[in-house]
């Protein structure tokens, strides 16, 4: 058994695109990406989804709580899922907000620290980082986000570039899916179908890589 723990945000909980602030929901589990890649992935694979709406990857919020510093909680989390297989690190999209005005490259190097983290721990065999796709400062999140698409350009190719360094899987959800144009942060439920396959795709080709190696 394959043992696959995803760590995210509100695009791996399954928030869907929101119409107003503080509407919260949640789409159901077939919907959500996880759930997708888990049925295409078929049997001897086990997922597990630890995904909390508006985690950073190293920031304390001042906001929303100390609590969704990603960095914070993610050896506990590793802790009592572990032994792991591979883990797959979903985070960035928050660091856009403009209460933290971080740089697409700080963001970059904080995804470094957290698969970091996960091989301190010993509780995994790899680790894999989803670049999200780049924000749109639209609807009712566009204030909470004012400044994002600059500071968000080429996220992809900082992430790419360090994960590429600390020899993490990489995959740009970008070149796949975009945000929904309602809230200009959340994925469609089509948008997880599509993303769900292809991360199958990409951990199938990932294990297979490190079968060779």
């Amino acid at each position: 058994m394959t043992v696959i723990l995803i760590y995210g945000d509100s695009n791996s909980h399954g928030t869907p695109p929101m119409g107003e602030r503080g509407a919260w929901q949640r789409m159901p589990p077939q919907q959500r990406w996880p759930g997708v890649m888990s049925r295409a992935l078929g049997d001897g694979f086990e997922v597990i989804t630890e995904a909390l709406p508006g985690r950073t990857t190293v920031h304390d919020d001042p906001i929303e709580g100390a609590w969704r510093n990603g960095l914070t909680v993610l050896p506990a989390v590793l802790h009592s899922h572990a032994p792991l297989d591979i883990v797959i690190i979903m985070l960035g999209t928050n660091d856009l907000k403009l209460r933290f005005n971080v740089p697409a490259i700080d963001i970059a190097l904080s995804v470094g620290k957290l698969v970091e983290a996960v091989r301190a721990t010993g509780t995994a065999k790899d680790v894999m980082v989803i670049c999200p796709p780049a924000v749109r400062e639209v609807g009712c999140l566009g204030g909470m986000f004012e400044g994002a698409e600059a500071r968000g350009a080429g996220m992809f190719v900082h992430m790419m570039q360090e994960t590429a360094r600390l020899d993490a899987g990489f995959i740009d959800a970008g070149a796949h899916v975009a945000v929904d144009p309602l809230d200009g942060v959340h994925l469609s439920v089509q948008s997880h179908a599509v993303l769900g396959r292809v991360m199958a795709d990409a951990l199938r080709e990932r294990i297979r890589k490190r079968g060779k190696e």
